[in-house]
């Protein structure tokens, strides 16, 4: 089944390096970044790991949780850790899934749902659609979604760029224009009628055409006044 922005993004038991958890009740009342991978012991996602373990506190700022899924047991993940430690500089600080069943890739619709084979006997190159990132809201459902080729890494600055936009939007509900950037203007969300938006933004705002209402950035949320 395909998915979507806006679906509830789909729950689910798994064990983990940290342990067994349920996926919703994990997430709680925050935000959460699902992104995946095709395989323990690949250069570019061992790049990746570790950037994303350099990153979280940047994330918890925003009160989102990150947990991986790579396509192999928690025994390979625990030993492709230390790897990612010693080449990177940042030891893993979340949870990866064990993927080694397929489960959650299958669920989250990266590999064909007739696709098998133990782990150990895949390559990246059968896994290669498992290279997505999900943002999800605190009321489960997916914000943004991303999937990269195995040959790209991810600009993890770039997710949280895409993060800072979706919390604005949640919160304040303002879009961002091309290229936005933290503390750079926004623009009004075309549904909020001026009557509303003049309640919201009694300041005003500045409009080249009717439908392009562009204000300056709201605080985002558990920034201080």
């Amino acid at each position: 089944m395909a998915l979507h922005i806006g679906d509830e993004a789909p729950d689910f038991s798994a064990t983990t390096t940290e342990g067994k958890l349920s996926f919703h009740d994990w997430i709680g009342d925050g935000w959460a970044i699902l992104f995946s991978h095709p395989k323990d012991f690949t250069p570019v996602c061992t790049t990746e790991l570790g950037y994303m373990a350099g990153l979280k506190p940047e994330f918890d700022k925003r009160n989102t949780r990150l947990i991986g899924l790579s396509v192999d047991s928690v025994d390979d993940h625990l030993r492709w850790a230390r790897d990612i430690e010693e080449t990177q500089g940042h030891a893993i600080n979340y949870p990866i899934i064990d993927g080694a069943d397929l489960r959650v890739a299958k669920l989250y619709d990266m590999l064909h749902p007739n696709a098998s084979g133990e782990a150990g006997t895949r390559t990246a190159a059968d896994n290669q659609t498992v290279r997505s990132v999900f943002v999800i809201g605190p009321d489960k459902k997916f914000k943004a979604m991303l999937t990269y080729p195995m040959s790209t890494g991810r600009n993890f600055y770039e997710v949280l760029r895409l993060l800072d936009s979706c919390q604005l939007t949640a919160s304040h509900q303002v879009a961002t224009p091309v290229n936005w950037r933290q503390g750079e203007d926004v623009i009004i969300v075309p549904s909020m009628p001026d009557e509303v938006a003049k309640e919201r933004f009694p300041d005003g705002w500045k409009a080249p055409r009717p439908y392009l209402r562009i204000v300056p950035q709201p605080q985002r949320p558990g920034e201080p006044c």
